[in-house]
């Protein structure tokens, strides 16, 4: 089997989602080590359009599936595609985001491609000829390496943020069309509306930062002074399992062990005390900035720096010293 690879690239609001490239990035670490070439599958309405913002990757193909069974993600429709397109083209590696949909469609696709799947990676290398995988485990609290054996496809999921996104390398890719085959009827669960959180602010788990209140923020409408501190910053907004389970914010942007899983160069935890769930969920943050009244408060042992005070009162302060000098 050829060392191919395959990189599934996420279509959102007719645009190619950061991850993508970041995949791209990491998929050259394998191909230049180990030889093969890097193919890119698009699907979903607007994939022909998005792929246009690809064609300078050094890609050798994009492949792109628009049917109107595909308009809206579907576990059964996506799966059924992208497993069709990984044994046409025998591909060695397929990669995915650790995304919402990728840690959906992973699995089944390796399924159904007789492969074997590394989930929830934070890095990929290439030591002579084996592909190693790294992926936390235990919370975060340490790491395990996964080394590919056998000639059976690996599908490899990547968090966000982790692996640099590649810079285009010039010259022009050519777009195939896969015919699906996938009817309506054979969708058993089928989106008939998407309903995007208020405010616009970038997706949590691809964000540069994050805002993150905790059960302190006591009200939902206290969210405001985060969400202007995060208009400010151009971050996402963020709550604790304790805030959502308190009606605070929805579980949408949930951070933690039992919500999403964030790796931000700046993540602002205020009112959060550092529950070992919560911090399973944004241990990796390159800087940790804890505001927190209680100074024992254990998200303090993981924090870069620590404000002991009142969020109420540090975090406005903050929010125009910013303006200031922003």
């Amino acid at each position: 089997m050829a060392n191919d690879i395959l990189v599934f690239g996420e279509v959102r609001g007719g645009g190619i989602k950061k991850i993508t490239k970041e995949l791209i990035g990491a998929a050259r670490r394998v191909s230049e080590a180990a030889g093969g070439a890097i193919d890119t599958a698009l699907i979903g309405a607007g994939a022909r359009a998005a792929a246009g913002s690809l064609t300078g990757y050094g890609l050798r193909k994009i492949i792109v599936a628009e049917d109107e069974a595909l308009a809206r993600y579907s576990t059964e429709g996506y799966a059924a595609v992208l497993s069709d397109i990984v044994k046409q083209g025998a591909y060695s590696y397929i990669f995915l985001g650790a995304t919402a949909m990728g840690r959906d469609l992973g699995p089944r696709v390796t399924a159904k491609a007789d492969g074997v799947m590394f989930s929830d990676c934070v890095d990929v290398r290439m030591e002579g000829t084996r592909c190693v995988a790294r992926r936390p485990v235990y919370s975060g609290r340490a790491y395990v390496e996964i080394v590919r054996s056998g000639d059976r496809p690996n599908c490899i999921s990547i968090r966000p943020n982790n692996v640099a996104p590649a810079e285009p390398s010039g010259g022009s890719t050519p777009i195939e069309a896969h015919a699906s085959n996938v009817m309506r009827d054979a969708i058993r669960a089928i989106v008939t509306e998407i309903f995007p959180l208020e405010g616009g602010r970038p997706d949590l788990t691809e964000a540069d930062v994050i805002v993150t209140g905790g059960r302190a923020m006591k009200d939902k409408a206290n969210f405001k002074i985060l969400e202007d501190l995060a208009d400010l910053l151009g971050a996402a907004v963020g709550a604790s399992r304790a805030a959502v389970d308190a009606g605070f914010a929805p579980v949408a942007i949930q951070v933690g062990q039992t919500g999403k899983i964030v790796n931000p160069k700046l993540y602002i935890a205020c009112g959060i005390s550092g529950a070992i769930q919560h911090l399973a969920g944004m241990r990796t943050s390159k800087v940790i900035v804890a505001i927190n009244k209680d100074p024992n408060a254990p998200i303090f042992e993981r924090a870069t720096y620590g404000i002991v005070g009142d969020l109420f009162e540090v975090v406005p302060l903050l929010t125009e010293e910013l303006k200031k000098v922003l």
